[in-house]
């Protein structure tokens, strides 16, 4: 089969396509056919920065990146009940860890996939893992009705999931992206838009009771500023200084730091939000199997909106 090889960190040609032998599945896993991948920030991070590669893969070299996939059940363990062969399934793979995404096809643990609803394509599914997951991991049992919230980045992988699932979850949602960005995040539910270009967020809202910030740095410590006593923070880059928790403590406001894990129950909730139509994706750029450079490339920019998918 097809795979894509990192052997040592760094640019894009350290992308190596390869024949390799298919995955051998151990009891509790099924081979699944990979037809679409979904690329996140953590992605070109580990392929450029070795700490990273590290933290998220281990110490394991030459190793296939990747995590998020979409595809077809082609075989099963003997210990598998959940599923047939033949049966479309989606899901962030071994995350924290070695997913192995970036190839024809992936021994994935059972308990780390869903169904694809019918009215769902490959390309949206896989973009319904790592970063709508976050999104859901983040925010399920923090935010309630009526809560006021803030999500920063609306735009982005994780954000344009967040926004939806926190009006799912009935809260009354602000967000931040540039101005060109206004009217996507306000068509995903977002009741307030703030131009951080044009506008200091932390001027113009006050009491609210749960952020999410993707920022991290000086986004982080102005976000302390906004929240109601009790309110809580979850950030999703690391550090997170000694200075800004000490204001959070002054402010009584909690922070708390997420790592996105691979967790089948949670798939299975994504689901059920994407077959309703409560939660979609949007995928802004589709590329090949073979042009996963430069979808590493578009993703490096800084400037995607929604979610970059490589099809298989």
């Amino acid at each position: 089969m097809k795979a894509i090889v990192l052997e040592k960190t760094g640019g894009v040609e350290n992308l190596l396509y390869k024949e390799i032998e298919k995955p051998v599945i151990k009891e509790d896993e099924v081979l699944v056919e990979v037809k679409a991948i979904s690329v996140n920030p953590v992605d070109f991070k580990a392929r450029i920065i070795d700490d990273v590669l590290t933290m998220v893969c281990g110490e394991q070299r030459p190793v296939i990146l990747g995590w998020d996939i979409a595809g077809t059940v082609v075989a099963i363990g003997n210990k598998v009940n959940q599923y047939e062969i033949g049966d479309r399934v989606f899901g962030m793979v071994n995350f924290p860890g070695v997913g192995n995404a970036y190839a024809d096809f992936v021994a994935v643990p059972e308990s780390h996939l869903a169904k694809i609803p019918e009215n769902i394509s490959f390309e949206e599914a896989a973009a319904s893992t790592l970063a709508a997951l976050t999104a859901l991991q983040a925010l399920q049992n923090k935010v309630k009705k009526n809560d006021r919230v803030l999500i920063h980045a609306g735009s982005g992988g994780v954000g344009h999931f967040a926004i939806q699932i926190a009006k799912n979850l009935g809260a009354y949602v602000f967000t931040t992206s540039s101005a060109k960005n206004r009217d996507f995040v306000l068509s995903l539910g977002a009741d307030e838009h703030i131009d951080y270009r044009s506008q200091a967020f932390e001027e113009v809202m006050s009491d609210i009771d749960f952020v999410l910030d993707g920022m991290g740095g000086a986004v982080l410590m102005n976000s302390i500023k906004v929240m109601k006593e009790g309110g809580t923070i979850i950030t999703l880059p690391l550090p997170v200084s000694d200075e800004i928790n000490q204001e959070a403590e002054k402010h009584k406001v909690g922070i708390t730091w997420l790592l996105v894990k691979s967790n089948g129950e949670d798939m299975n909730t994504l689901n059920t939000l994407l077959e309703s139509g409560a939660v979609k994706a949007y995928v802004s750029k589709t590329f090949a199997f073979n042009e996963m450079g430069k979808a590493h490339l578009e993703l490096e920019s800084g400037r995607t909106v929604g979610k970059i998918i490589v099809t298989v």
